[in-house]
C-alpha cells in the first residue's frame, strides 16, 4: 500500500528536498546495513514518513552521515540519516514487514509469476526472511510488531467475508499505520503527540488502501483478483469522496501535532497526499462508471510510469532521462515521470499539460 508520497524537487524548496532525500537514501542504506543488499528492494517512498515524523518531533535532528556516490543520485555523495537513528530503524522494520506481507498476498492469490513454483518457492523464503528480520528490528526499537502481523492476517480474513463495507475492509491498513505513526511519539519523547499521530496514521492508511485499490482495479478485474472497490460495489466518485474526507481528517490531525520542524511534514502529509488523490482520480473515467468497469474505460498506464518489478513483486522506481513514453518525445529529465510525478493535478504525458515544473 506504500508509495503514494512522491514529491518532485520542483515542488519542494532545495532545503526540503534535500531533507526528504536524506531520509529516503538513509532508509535504503539502513536496509542494506541492517539486512543486506537484497533488503534494499523494499525501499519505498511512504516508509520514510516514519523517519520524517520522528525527526520532526525531536529538538535535535536524527544522526546524519555522509553516504558515498550512488547512481540514483548521479554518482554524488549526500548527507543521509544514519542507519542507527531510531526513526530510520523503525522505518526499515516496517518496510520489511509490509513487504513480506505483500509477497504473502501475491502467493496466496497466485498472482502472475507467483503462480509458478520456481518463483513461488524463493519468494516465500524471501518473505519469511524479511518477516523475521523486520520483527527483530522492530523489537530492538521497542515496537510490538505483532500489531502489523495481526493486521495483515485480518486483512486476508476480511477479504474472504461477504457483505462488508468499504471502510470495514480498510480497517487493518488503518490500524497498522496508526500504530506505527503513534510510536514515533515514543521514539521522539513527545507522548502528547500520540493521539493526533494515531489519528493521522488511521486516515493515511485509509487513503493509501483506497488509492492502491483504485490504481489496481483494472488489473485486478482482468486477472480475477480481489479488489475492495469491486467487492463492495463502490464507484469511483464514492471512492474519491472517501479519500477527500480522509484527507480532511489527516490535515486536521497533522495540524494538532506539536512539532519542532513542521515544513517537511506539512509538505508530505498535506500537500503531497492531496496531490496523489487528485492525480489518481483525474485519470479515471468520468460519469457514473462503477467499480465493475461498466460505463467507462480504465485509462492506459504510461510505460514510463510503470515500475520495474523484481522477484519480490515490489516496485523499484527507475529514473527515465528522456522520452516519457514511446508515443511522445517529452523530456522528463527533471522528474521521475511527468505521468507519475504529475506537477499539476491532471497532467497527461502524451497530450501535454500546462505545468511549469518540468518539460511537459
Amino acid at each position: 500500500m506504500f508509495g503514494i508520497v512522491r514529491p518532485c524537487r520542483h515542488r519542494l524548496s532545495a532545503d526540503l528536498f534535500g531533507e526528504w532525500t536524506a531520509h529516503l537514501c538513509g532508509l535504503c542504506l539502513a536496509l542494506r546495513d541492517l539486512h543486506g543488499q537484497a533488503a534494499r528492494l523494499v525501499t519505498n517512498y511512504d516508509g520514510l514518513l516514519v523517519s520524517v515524523l520522528t525527526d520532526a518531533q525531536r529538538p535535535l535532528a536524527q544522526q546524519r552521515r555522509i553516504a558515498g556516490p550512488c547512481a540514483l543520485r548521479g554518482m554524488r555523495r549526500a548527507e543521509v540519516v544514519a542507519a542507527d537513528a531510531a526513526g530510520e530503524r523503525l522505518a526499515a522494520a516496517v518496510s520489511l514487514l509490509l513487504a513480506a506481507g505483500k509477497i504473502g498476498d501475491h502467493l496466496a492469490d497466485r498472482d502472475g509469476i507467483f503462480a509458478r513454483p520456481l518463483v513461488a518457492a524463493p519468494a516465500k523464503l524471501m518473505a519469511n526472511r524479511w518477516e523475521a528480520a523486520g520483527a527483530a528490528t522492530a523489537t530492538a526499537a521497542g515496537f510490538d510488531a505483532t500489531v502489523l502481523a495481526d493486521a495483515l492476517g485480518r486483512q486476508g480474513t476480511l477479504e474472504k467475508t461477504s457483505g462488508l463495507t468499504l471502510l470495514e475492509l480498510t480497517e487493518p491498513a488503518e490500524t497498522a499505520v496508526s500504530a506505527v505513526f503513534e510510536y514515533t511519539a515514543v521514539l521522539a519523547g513527545k507522548p502528547h503527540n500520540a493521539a493526533p499521530l494515531a489519528e493521522a496514521g488511521r486516515f493515511f492508511g485509509r487513503i493509501a488502501h483506497l488509492l492502491d485499490a483504485a490504481q489496481d482495479l483494472a488489473a485486478d478485474r482482468a486477472g480475477g483478483a480481489y479488489n475492495p472497490l469491486a467487492a463492495t460495489g463502490t464507484d469511483w466518485s464514492q471512492a474519491h469522496e472517501h479519500c477527500d474526507a480522509a484527507m480532511l481528517g489527516l490535515r486536521l490531525a497533522v495540524a494538532d501535532l506539536n512539532l519542532e520542524r513542521r515544513d517537511l511534514v506539512d509538505a508530505l502529509l498535506a500537500a503531497e497526499v492531496a496531490r496523489s488523490i487528485r492525480r489518481t482520480f483525474a485519470r479515471l473515467p468520468q460519469g457514473p462508471a462503477t467499480a465493475t468497469g461498466r460505463g467507462g474505460r480504465w485509462p492506459p498506464v504510461c510505460p514510463a510510469a510503470a515500475s520495474w518489478t523484481g522477484l519480490a513483486g515490489l516496485p523499484v522506481r527507475m529514473r527515465r532521462r528522456r522520452g516519457c513514453c514511446s508515443d511522445c518525445d517529452i523530456d522528463c529529465s527533471d522528474c521521475e515521470c511527468c505521468c507519475d510525478s504529475d506537477c499539476c493535478s491532471g497532467c497527461d504525458c502524451c497530450s501535454g499539460c500546462d505545468c511549469d515544473c518540468c518539460s511537459c
